[in-house]
């Protein structure tokens, strides 16, 4: 008599929380999207409730079973979907702001394994070698495979100095990996900056912050003062970006764009899930060409930016196909510690473009490959010969090349990026 009570007692709670309309608010204005109450499905969940309640081997409470319950109805939703309970709601605030404990990787799930979307530059995982793409299979010799990704991200945080074994599946490896790692406190700087190369502004956007969008302006102008306005064109590079706030990645697209355009749009089921955004007409760069760079870890946020500006033909894309991912997550609050994470729209380029499990296709395609060394297969110059007639310029051209090379060095993408900067100043000089 007792089981059936309680079996009632629950099924009557999940019909009153469920029972009635669901209310959407927009604009303070509420109306009524009436729901039909799967009256089968609440039955099952009582009747499971119950028998883990009764048999379960040790007790738990009704709040770690409730809460569980949410977050396997939002997990299984999409991998973007979860419920933040107050610890992910407070460390989910910190991030948004640039500084958090841990690795200092973007993940996901993918077969049940944590895989690598990007680590972030500087961090710890990224100087002990993490690549993006990696499948992250065992966390101090514990598999992750059964567990959900926050329980898995819980793992890797921990004590700043304390260490952590990660075992990882890498494409063309033949066996796992085991990478040690020291855990730090991540204070991420998303906007770096510099001349490279005679006048050209390179500019590393690493993540998207609040504050993405004011650094990125603070680094253009620090970048024209350098070069005493003689800036030849820029480098955004993108790669490896996993991400972050959408204003600023709403921002950035806008510090790039003349007039009054369209940078991005989402769609989603309710009316409050459609927004468009529109540039201001303030194109910083003032003209200069500009090329994009991308990858396989360049997602979301970075997405974004590129597609707008490949749409508004404002830059060239290059390097290799993007992350894919095109949907907006809608942080809700449930109390004043917790939250629900929740896909609500998927956002699209300028032209309409839907970049979710798509991503962005370069216009140049380029893959990131090591540049041989300026000693290999040397030639014999004029100043190998005996008896040269030494440059009486300060710097020569050997020690000249040799501070422009640096940067370019090892990385084929950014040197190709650079010589498409070159051709295109080349260009606009002959139009002149």
């Amino acid at each position: 008599m007792r089981i059936f009570k309680i079996k009632n007692i629950i099924l009557l709670l999940a019909l009153m929380f469920l029972a009635g309309s669901l209310l959407i608010i927009k604009d303070n204005n509420a109306y009524a999207a009436k729901t039909s109450l799967p009256l089968n499905q609440l039955q099952a969940f009582s009747e499971v409730y119950l028998k883990i309640k009764q048999n379960y081997v040790q007790d738990i409470s009704d709040k770690e079973l409730f809460d569980n319950a949410i977050k396997g109805m939002l997990e299984g939703l999409d991998p973007h979907s979860t419920f933040l309970n107050e610890k992910d709601f407070k460390d989910l605030q910190i991030g948004t702001k640039g500084e958090f404990g841990g690795l200092g990787i973007e993940v996901t799930m993918e077969d049940g394994f944590v895989k690598v979307i990007t680590p972030i530059d500087d961090t710890p995982a990224y100087k002990a070698g993490v690549k993006a793409g990696d499948l992250i299979i065992e966390i101090n010799k514990k598999s992750v495979k059964g567990q959900s990704l926050n329980q898995a991200v819980d793992q890797m945080r921990g004590k700043i100095g304390s260490p952590i074994l990660l075992t990882i599946a890498r494409k063309g490896e033949t066996g796992p990996l085991e990478i040690k790692i020291i855990r730090a406190k991540i204070v991420v700087k998303s906007v770096k900056y510099e001349l490279i190369d005679n006048n050209y502004g390179y500019i590393r956007i690493s993540s998207f912050q609040n504050k993405t969008g004011n650094n990125l302006y603070d680094a253009i102008s620090n970048l024209k003062k350098e070069a005493k306005g003689n800036i030849k064109g820029f480098v955004l590079d993108m790669r490896n970006n996993p991400g972050g706030v959408l204003g600023a990645a709403v921002d950035v697209s806008d510090a790039f764009i003349k007039g009054k355009k369209k940078l991005v749009f989402t769609k989603g089921k309710t009316a409050n899930a459609i927004y468009e955004f529109n540039s201001n007409n303030t194109d910083l760069a003032e003209g200069k060409p500009i090329v994009v760079l991308i990858n396989g870890g360049s997602a979301s946020a970075s997405e974004i930016v590129a597609g707008a500006l490949q749409d508004h033909n404002r830059a060239v894309i290059m390097g290799t196909q993007s992350f894919g991912k095109g949907s907006v997550q809608t942080i809700l609050p449930i109390t004043s510690k917790t939250a629900v994470k929740i896909t609500t729209a998927r956002y699209y380029t300028p032209n309409g473009r839907s970049i979710q499990a798509k991503g962005i296709t370069p216009d140049i395609i380029v893959k990131d490959l090591e540049l041989s060394t300026l000693n290999e297969n040397k030639m014999i110059k004029e100043s190998d010969l005996k008896g040269h007639l030494e440059n009486t310029d300060k710097k020569n051209a050997e020690e000249i090349l040799q501070i422009q090379s640096k940067k370019l060095e090892n990385d084929y993408q950014l040197s190709e990026a650079i010589n498409l900067l070159k051709g295109l100043h080349i260009i606009s000089l002959s139009k002149k």
